[in-house]
Formats: structure tokens, C-alpha cells, sequence
């Protein structure tokens, strides 16, 4: 099997381990494979790729998108190393207002899969990074939505003091403000 699934401590949240196979030419391993995941019970549709092009201390997030067209991301780091954090927003979830984070890079080869109901972002720990992420469904601009990358509520420890943020996600509310509908338990997408 060329993937090894790790739920993490929010429920939902799953790191993928991938089979590297190299040699003196490189290496090749498997990014995704429907039958597997779907055998996990994650999705086996995504329906958008987007990439992402970052630079050091650039932090990006923490974006959602609502229903009906919530994402499942797929986010794996093809260039570079980021600090990625994904934050519970699921009411009536044990772990609400609860953000875990990992290093994602080109060098562990981990892939994430983030669940509807999250809001994901990163920031940039290398001098460049290059993040790809597969959707469950499209991007809709009238439905994206965020929290403030430093809610004190949230008191997430992210690892740049000084990041760059984009003026739009600066003025992202606080999650006790934030727009939102995702219930723990049920069925989103």
C-alpha cells in the first residue's frame, strides 16, 4: 500500500504518508489514488487543484468556504517547508475552537487532508514554497469565509512573529464573530 493514513488528534484531520521509491535517478511515489482514500472513507472526488506560490514569513489563512459548497482540501508542499494549522469550527464539536499544526515540506512528503467544518491556513518557514491542494468542491468567492490569524481566543503558536498578511486576511473577524454554519456530526460538502 503506498499510503499510510494518521488520524489526527481533531477528529477529521488526516495525515497521509506516501511510499517514496527512490534511486540514483530521484524518486517516484503516488500524490493519490482514489481506491485508497476511498477505502479510508475520505473522498475520492476532488473536483479543483489550486497552487500556491509563497514566500518566507508570508501566512495565508485561515479560510473556509460555507456550505453548500464547503471544501475537503487535500494540501500537500511540492517546494519549500510551511507551518500548516487547521482550526475546529464544527459546533457541538468536542474540539471547537481547537487548532492543531504540523510542518508540512518537501522533505517529510506529507500530505493533509482537511475536512469541511476546518479553517486551514499556513505560513512560509523556507525562503520559497510551493503548496498544491485538491478541493471537494469549487471555489465560490460569495461563500469563502476566515478567521484572524492571531484570535487570542484561538492562541495559536504559530512559529514567525512577524508575518506577512494580505490586507483581506488582516481584517478577517475573530471565530466568536465569524460566519459560519458547520454543526459537528453532520454531513457537509
Amino acid at each position: 500500500m503506498p499510503f499510510r493514513f494518521r488520524p489526527l488528534e481533531l477528529l477529521g484531520l488526516m495525515l497521509i504518508e506516501t511510499q517514496v521509491f527512490e534511486d540514483p535517478r530521484g524518486f517516484f511515489m503516488e500524490l493519490y489514488k482514489a481506491s485508497e482514500f476511498s477505502a479510508f472513507g475520505l473522498p475520492s472526488v476532488f473536483v479543483q487543484e489550486n497552487y500556491s506560490h509563497s514566500v518566507f514569513r508570508v501566512l495565508r489563512g485561515l479560510h473556509y468556504q460555507k456550505r453548500p459548497k464547503a471544501q475537503g482540501k487535500l494540501v500537500r508542499v511540492l517546494r519549500g517547508e510551511v507551518f500548516d494549522v487547521c482550526v475546529d469550527i464544527r459546533r457541538g464539536s468536542p474540539t471547537y475552537g481547537r487548532w492543531t499544526g504540523l510542518v508540512l515540506s518537501d522533505r517529510n512528503r506529507y500530505a493533509l487532508y482537511v475536512p469541511p467544518g476546518f479553517a486551514h491556513g499556513f505560513c512560509v518557514l523556507s525562503d520559497e514554497a510551493g503548496v498544491i491542494y485538491k478541493t471537494t468542491a469549487e471555489y465560490d468567492p460569495t461563500l469563502e469565509g476566515g478567521i484572524r490569524w492571531n484570535d487570542p481566543d484561538l492562541g495559536i503558536q504559530w512559529p514567525i512573529s512577524d508575518p506577512i498578511v494580505s490586507e483581506k486576511d488582516a481584517r478577517l473577524p475573530y471565530l466568536r464573530d465569524a460566519v459560519h454554519d458547520f454543526t459537528y456530526g453532520a454531513s457537509e460538502g
